[in-house]
């Protein structure tokens, strides 16, 4: 019988914290010494604070393996007192507390990437990881979110991706990107290859119905690749 493995607890300071959009930090960290990771992955992440240390919450590393530090891309909500309204508090010298890597979300394949807001974190690190082996190809992004400002990393992004970087917004009409929703309708519209993987990151029922929406369309299960 195997001997079940004991969970590993990291406390670590914060190097820097900064804002990337109005309501988007970047977090940099201490690296714990053999903590390792796949472009993709998360933790789960709480603040060492009282009130705090039993809130753990799943984010995305966004930085890369070689890097000699860790960073997260966290989006804030502060119309309530929760851990990411807390996050917004800190500063360099204050501590997290890191557990155990996981994650589902795995770059298998050249393809399309579909992400609303957020969800493009398990994405930013992947995007990094390909620019760094010269092998973006013709990978494509197809970005959701609410308006302009709400775009996480929009010049990084276009830099590693040119035009295969497609921004949808849903509330802004005066932009030059595309004001519409990704729906069944609209990947039909802009996919004419369903036989290459898509991954797809979000909020859940997001990504349930555009998970449904692909197979319908002709996507081979085995192709589509989501957060478990």
């Amino acid at each position: 019988m195997s001997e079940e493995v004991q969970e590993q607890e990291h406390q670590v300071s914060i190097l820097n914290i900064e804002p990337v959009t109005h309501n988007v930090l970047r977090i940099s960290v201490e690296r714990p010494k053999d903590y390792n990771f796949i472009p993709g992955q998360a933790t789960e992440v709480a603040i060492n604070k009282e009130g705090f240390r039993d809130q753990r919450r799943p984010f995305t590393f966004t930085g890369l393996q070689q890097w000699d530090h860790l960073e997260f891309t966290i989006k804030t909500y502060t119309d309530h007192p929760g851990v990411t309204n807390e996050l917004r508090s800190l500063k360099p010298g204050d501590s997290l507390l890191l557990h155990d890597v996981w994650g589902a979300i795995h770059y298998s394949g050249e393809g399309t990437f579909i992400a609303g807001g957020a969800g493009i974190t398990p994405f930013i690190a992947i995007f990094r990881d390909l620019q760094n082996k010269g092998m973006v190809g013709n990978n494509r992004l197809l970005f959701s979110n609410k308006t302009e400002r709400d775009i996480i990393l929009k010049d990084e992004l276009e830099k590693i991706l040119g035009d295969q970087f497609v921004n949808i917004l849903t509330e802004q009409t005066d932009s030059p990107y595309i004001h519409d929703r990704i729906n069944k309708e609209f990947l039909q519209k802009h996919i004419s290859d369903m036989n290459q993987h898509f991954y797809i990151c979000g909020p859940d029922p997001m990504v349930e119905a555009i998970k449904q929406d692909l197979a319908d369309l002709g996507a081979g299960h085995q192709l589509i690749t989501v957060e478990l």
